[in-house]
């Protein structure tokens, strides 16, 4: 089975990630087939509506595959890497239609980035957000990413989650607004169907013209963060994180 599922019924495309013996964690090919699939909706002017979600009710995605930081040398792959994930997330929230994420449990790291990329989420009571970097692998966000998440939970909720590396409740979630409503895992796709097809039959130039001012305002004016990301994943600690975190073992921070 593709790790990654397409599926189109008239004029809704579903995106399943297909990997829950993995908690549906994003391998590289992943993140190339979802950006593939957004660009094939931008050229489809039959596509009205998108949904997002995670194959079983563990997780929605649970991050990056963190085996593929194994891979990594010096802090200039983590500049290339958090480039090729802002690329991405842009693709995905530069989709012309409105995108819904349909949550059920885990929805950390790139999970909760792709989540945020989307216009709307539909979240079950077992659904728990968040960035957990600074007790996995000691990595960080890129500025573009961090903007987005500011930009739906607030400077200080986003310093809480990534400082306290706690997560986010599904009430929390629903109370920060961050979540659109909360249904039962087993009404989940359903409802964000049902979503998909209202925001469907509604004039599409006024769901673009949305969507793309407000990306506008994000975007504008972001910093560059080449020197903090290569800062970062250039470091002892980033290296000793992923190597401790696939070996279950427990982290010794440095701080170089």
């Amino acid at each position: 089975m593709t790790d990654l599922l397409v599926e189109r019924a008239g004029d809704l495309i579903t995106v399943t990630f297909n990997r829950p013996d993995k908690h549906n964690a994003m391998t590289s090919e992943m993140y190339d087939q979802l950006a593939e699939t957004c660009a094939d909706a931008n050229r489809d002017p039959g596509v009205r509506a998108m949904v997002l979600t995670g194959a079983g009710d563990r997780a929605f995605v649970a991050g990056t595959d963190i085996a593929h930081f194994l891979t990594f040398n010096d802090g200039d792959d983590g500049v290339r890497y958090e480039r090729r994930i802002t690329e991405v997330l842009d693709a995905l929230e530069q989709v012309r239609v409105p995108t819904i994420a349909a949550i059920s449990g885990h929805c950390f790291g790139g999970g909760l980035a792709l989540a945020t990329a989307c216009d709307l989420r539909v979240i079950t009571p077992r659904s728990r957000f968040g960035y957990p970097i600074a007790q996995t692998i000691g990595n960080c966000l890129s500025a573009s990413t961090l903007a987005a998440l500011t930009e739906c939970l607030g400077v200080a909720r986003t310093k809480a989650m990534l400082l306290l590396a706690r997560p986010m409740s599904a009430d929390e979630a629903v109370t920060s607004g961050f979540a659109t409503e909360v249904v039962e895992t087993e009404r989940l796709l359903e409802r964000a169907s049902a979503l998909a097809r209202e925001v469907a039959s509604h004039a599409p130039l006024t769901m673009w013209a949305t969507k793309e001012a407000l990306r506008r305002v994000r975007v504008n004016g972001l910093p560059d963060d080449t020197d903090i990301i290569r800062a970062v994943y250039g470091s002892e600690d980033f290296h000793h994180g992923v190597r401790a975190f696939l070996a279950k073992q427990s982290r010794d921070w440095s701080g170089r």
